[in-house]
């Protein structure tokens, strides 16, 4: 019977384990991608765009499935903007949207980088943060209640080896 207790426990550890290690994986992902938004911010040179046209992606896209609707394809921006000393540069937005974030004819703030003007984004929230707060929310959350698992499994078997069953104050 003690060996099939202790193989329970033993099992269950591991799983508390993976859970955290699995939380702070993601959270080390976020962290990771969020980095590379702060470099990508830092470097960035800014200039004025406009979304010149939205690119459908997804399920079957008809002209009528092209209004603001709440599911289905996803809108991407398609920019065009004019670097420093450079020549009118096109982009696609990586982040899509239903319904769209953007109008056609908007006027964008884009970041992009001076070597590469091709390599550029819109500035605003969803393009730059969203997707690392994603990522490193989840990995506390997941992280956070394998913890408290952990915590919790801790305590309530050093109440059972106690014996007692229940929590006994210390004298201090």
């Amino acid at each position: 019977m003690q060996v099939q207790v202790r193989g329970r426990r033993s099992a269950g550890w591991w799983i508390t384990f993976g859970i955290i290690a699995f939380g702070t994986l993601f959270f080390v992902a976020g962290a990771i991608v969020g980095g590379v938004s702060i470099s990508f911010v830092t470097d960035a040179e800014r200039a004025k765009g406009t979304v010149v046209y939205l690119e459908w992606e997804g399920s079957n896209v008809s002209s009528s499935s092209k209004s603001r609707q709440s599911s289905g394809p996803t809108a991407h921006p398609v920019v065009e903007f004019t670097p420093a000393g450079g020549e009118l540069t096109t982009f696609r937005s990586s982040m899509g949207s239903n319904p769209p974030a953007y109008d056609t004819g908007e006027r964008v703030d884009v970041l992009y980088r001076a070597e590469d003007p091709g390599d550029a984004k819109i500035d605003g929230f969803v393009s730059l943060w969203l997707i690392p707060l994603i990522f490193c929310g989840i990995g506390l959350l997941i992280a956070g209640i394998g913890t408290a698992v952990a915590i919790a499994t801790r305590r309530r078997s050093r109440l059972t080896r106690s014996g007692s069953g229940t929590a006994v104050p210390s004298a201090g």
